[in-house]
């Protein structure tokens, strides 16, 4: 695909279908270790997009380059209509607001409360009193479907329910754009099922636009509007569940067969 240039893009600057457009990505990394070889990918607004691939593929290393956390080699990021990769630090900030991160392991801070790892962005980036965070907090936990918990430490709580912690502090700024890395990564198929459900209720609730790292391909196709496959450094695939399902690259089929989670059709 060509770069989009200014004439592409709308009067505003804002593309009601894909809030972020990648052209041309590349990244290497010690003059030898080529990740990103051209990376083009649409990441349709309010929707759950994911994007799937085997491990060393550089699936996490592209979504750093979303957040502005690399810097590519070459090529543009487009987030609502504006290229990223020429801006400072003290740019990237403004543009970084837009973003809530979930981690793979939820990163949370063992030596916090619960409630202090929810409230850790409002007391950094906020002037509120502490009144409002903790109502903020409390809202927040229930909206993820967790009560009473504030005063527990996150060794006193379950690998779901952390989860889910770290994602009622990714949404206390109410961020535009919501990125997750591997999700369901060390979860058990319940606990699995209950983070997918999540990820689903808040994009429902909140419009957010999500963008899923993941190689769960059950947990992909439970929740995913949209599918990209990353491989070679290429996103070799891209489209609805559907399209991929009825993939003709043989390496897709492969891929989502052998999770043992997927029956492609027309599989025989």
């Amino acid at each position: 695909m060509a770069l989009i240039s200014k004439e592409d893009a709308s009067p505003t600057g804002r593309d009601e279908q894909f809030q972020i457009r990648i052209r041309g990505i590349q990244k290497t990394f010690g003059g030898i270790h080529h990740v990103l070889r051209g990376i083009d990918l649409d990441i349709a607004r309010g929707k759950i997009n994911t994007v799937i691939g085997g491990s060393g593929q550089g699936k996490s290393v592209l979504m750093k380059h979303l957040m502005g956390l690399l810097k590519p080699d070459a090529g543009q990021i487009l987030v609502d209509g504006e290229d990223v990769v020429p801006l400072d630090d003290f740019q990237l900030n403004r543009v970084r607001r837009k973003f809530g991160m979930l981690f793979q392991y939820s990163a949370l801070f063992d030596s916090l409360t619960v409630e202090e790892n929810v409230a850790f962005a409002l007391k950094e980036h906020t002037k509120k009193s502490r009144d409002e965070i903790r109502e903020i907090v409390v809202k927040r936990l229930a909206s993820v479907g967790l009560k009473n918990i504030e005063k527990k430490y996150p060794a006193e709580i379950s690998g779901g329910m952390r989860k889910r912690v770290g994602l009622a502090r990714a949404l206390v700024l109410e961020p535009e754009i919501l990125l997750y890395d591997e999700p369901t990564t060390g979860l058990d198929p319940i606990a699995t099922k209950n983070v997918d459900d999540m990820i689903r209720d808040i994009s429902q609730q909140t419009g957010v636009t999500s963008v899923v790292i993941s190689h769960d391909m059950a947990s992909t196709f439970r929740i995913s509007d949209r599918i990209s496959m990353l491989r070679d450094g290429i996103i070799c695939e891209s489209g609805v569940p559907d399209e991929i399902l009825e993939s003709s690259d043989e390496i897709v089929r492969e891929f989502i067969e052998t999770s043992g989670a997927v029956r492609m059709k027309g599989a025989s």
